[in-house]
């Protein structure tokens, strides 16, 4: 792959919790990535291990007992020391389009999706003609989602759970953002409109709005999800977090096909699905406010040993003392 500018650099992203009686949750954890333009990194790992967290603290949505440190470049701007007014009229929806995780919470209860739609095409692209191209620029957003026209005249209330879903994908892509950040964008979907979704979000990627090609057209797509199906259907690089920490950034083709992720818990992210070994990974993680000193990972791994007892850096693009040895011209791309 050539490489590209990043649209997205993280460096030592990490946000603690501050807690009654003065204890600290260790949410993030020194995170480091890039994002590049025409590139989908899809962020994985099981649930509660800090993925959702570096979302909002990217956004800066985070609550006020939050801390963050580091540095988080959109272009020339830090997201992470940006003021309110700055997100809010600069960075989200014009900058950065969200789907969010929870959709439902994210709409007004009292207006319908196609007064939703309509308002954000009017802040966002600037149509003009009047209310008819306004209408048909909401419609045409509600499609590229594949949200049915006869809902949306509906207000969020009367909307399933999936169809939750795709009115915010498509209030997310409006903007034709240049970072598409997707938390959980396939939850309570059927999998004709996963992988219908997970495409549409691609093309955000890949094409220009009306579907010319623009293989570098300055946008990217940072996907949070549990569902590594989709992840391997779009994403060019994965990172997988654990425990608040990402513990590999791999090639997406080399990770999910061979030589296979270095991590032992990436290897077993990988077991567990029905399609692999449909072998679970043993095991809780532990709580993000009492991490071991060591290695996260080491209670519910079978290649522990007295190492282990240090926390393993990231090095070659894993943080593991013993990482199955295949390094590759893919691994080292990623």
């Amino acid at each position: 792959m050539t490489e590209r500018a990043p649209v997205l650099s993280v460096r030592g992203l990490s946000v603690r919790f501050l807690m009654p009686g003065g204890r600290r949750v260790a949410a993030v954890t020194d995170a480091h990535f890039d994002v590049a333009a025409g590139e989908c990194l899809a962020l994985i790992g099981e649930s509660g291990c800090g993925k959702s967290v570096l979302a909002s603290a990217l956004l800066g949505l985070l609550p006020g007992n939050a801390q963050t440190a580091g540095r988080a470049l959109l272009g020339d701007l830090d997201l992470l020391a940006a003021d309110e007014r700055t997100l809010a009229r600069t960075v989200r929806g014009r900058l950065i389009g969200l789907v969010p995780q929870s959709p439902a919470a994210h709409l007004t209860p009292v207006r319908t999706v196609r007064a939703h739609l309509e308002e954000t095409v009017a802040q966002l692209t600037g149509t003009r003609g009047g209310r008819r191209a306004l209408r048909a620029a909401a419609e045409a957003a509600a499609e590229r989602a594949a949200f049915p026209p006869d809902h949306l005249d509906h207000h969020p209330h009367e909307l399933s759970g999936g169809l939750a879903q795709r009115a915010a994908t498509a209030l997310a892509l409006v903007g034709d953002a240049p970072l598409l950040l997707a938390d959980e964008p396939t939850t309570g979907l059927d999998r004709d409109l996963v992988d219908r979704t997970v495409d549409e979000l691609r093309r955000h990627v890949d094409h220009a709005e009306g579907g010319g090609a623009r293989p570098d057209d300055g946008r990217a797509l940072l996907m949070i999800t549990h569902d590594l199906a989709a992840a391997e259907r779009i994403a060019d690089r994965v990172a997988v977090m654990y425990a608040g920490r990402i513990v590999e950034l791999a090639d997406a083709t080399a990770f999910f096909g061979t030589p296979g992720p270095r991590h032992p818990y990436s290897r077993g992210l990988l077991d567990a699905l029905p399609d692999r070994a449909f072998v679970p990974i043993p095991g809780l993680p532990p709580e993000l406010g009492a991490l071991p000193d060591g290695c996260a990972f080491a209670a519910r791994c079978d290649r522990t040993t007295d190492a282990c007892a240090a926390l393993p850096p990231l090095r070659g693009h894993v943080a593991c003392h013993h990482p199955y040895a295949v390094l590759t011209e893919a691994a080292d791309r990623a």
